[in-house]
């Protein structure tokens, strides 16, 4: 049990905190707004996106899927159209799902309360606590790598990130240090401070509004936090893809929402035996995903015959395709990359 000294220290460094933010935060366009729908769209959006790239898609996003219904009743390969870029097509896939959910679920409004935004499809504990403090004033910190990173120097705290207690962990010393108020506030200042001062690499302890009472800069140990002690394996995979074309059009098909590239669309993975006569040049590329590295070989297969081609496409499911109308469709990027190139 915290005495009421250790309460106050750690509430004396939470206030430092929000003083900082209220000089030094960053001037985003979606923290001119409490719109919870906002909100979310913008913390999916940078959960896997750095601001700087992301903001002209969440405000092209926003434009277009102004609110939850608009969200709601839209096709769903326009919002992957519109996620296009972004990459982990997964979270558009979510956000279509999730603001169905609000409309059958919530009666179109959005949830105020934090275990109602979890039960949200995509949502995590993270982005629940994000809105419902920022919207709602929940007093429930937002632990993400940030906070991991900013209270494990502060506190030269080695409890092991990858631990799965390190959530509820870093989550309870969180808590000790926010202010009554403005936890939505408390939020962004440690999102900002983690960001923009307390770098994974080379942080900037110097102006660091916590230097003094951070012990790990206090005992020149500031690159021994956070501790983790597991590292995710990386593994190699191999695609085989055949661009088979007949003149201008090209056969193409929507992958399904198991493995990798949910819903995006993609060329045909196996040819008949009659078709290998055709293939001509081969592409090798290299992509690396998150926890993968591939390598795509794809094979151009250009075909003579046009009732071949229609007769492969139509027995195995393909759409028809082309040079012209294929930027309205989402392919993976080493996909996309390939067509353009040959454009």
């Amino acid at each position: 049990m915290k005495t009421k000294k250790q309460t106050a220290d750690f509430l004396h460094i939470g206030a430092k905190l929000l003083a900082w933010y209220k000089i030094h935060g960053r001037d985003l366009p979606f923290r001119k707004t409490k719109d919870p729908y906002k909100i979310w769209i913008c913390e999916i959006i940078f959960q896997q996106t750095r601001i700087e790239q992301g903001l002209n898609h969440y405000e092209n996003f926003i434009q277009r899927f102004p609110d939850v219904q608009t969200l709601a009743n839209a096709d769903n390969d326009e919002v992957l159209l519109y996620w296009k870029g972004l990459g982990y097509y997964s979270r558009a896939l979510n956000l279509h799902h999730a603001s169905q959910q609000i409309v059958n679920d919530f009666n179109g409004k959005f949830p105020k309360k934090y275990e109602d935004i979890l039960k949200l499809k995509g949502v995590g504990k993270y982005t629940a606590a994000a809105i419902s403090s920022i919207c709602f004033n929940e007093k429930i910190p937002a632990v993400d790598g940030n906070f991991y990173r900013v209270l494990s120097r502060v506190f030269a705290d080695d409890f092991d990130i990858s631990d799965s207690k390190a959530f509820s962990y870093f989550s309870d010393l969180a808590l000790m240090m926010m202010p009554e108020k403005n936890p939505g506030h408390y939020n962004e200042a440690m999102m900002d401070l983690g960001s923009e001062i307390c770098k994974p690499k080379n942080p900037k302890c110097e102006t660091c509004p916590l230097n003094f009472d951070c012990l790990a800069f206090n005992s020149g140990k500031v690159q021994d936090f956070p501790q983790k002690s597991k590292k995710v394996k990386i593994t190699d995979l191999e695609l085989e893809y055949f661009f088979v074309e007949f003149g201008k059009s090209f056969l193409i098909r929507q992958r399904k929402d198991d493995f990798i590239w949910k819903r995006l669309y993609e060329f045909p993975t196996e040819i008949p035996k009659s078709f290998e006569k055709y293939i001509g040049a081969q592409k090798t590329i290299s992509h690396k995903l998150t926890h993968k590295n591939l390598t795509i070989h794809i094979y151009k297969v250009k075909l003579n015959s046009k009732r071949e081609f229609q007769k492969f496409g139509e027995e195995n499911g393909f759409l028809v395709s082309d040079f012209e109308d294929f930027h309205y469709k989402s392919f993976p990027k080493p996909l996309e990359n390939y067509l353009n190139s040959l454009i």
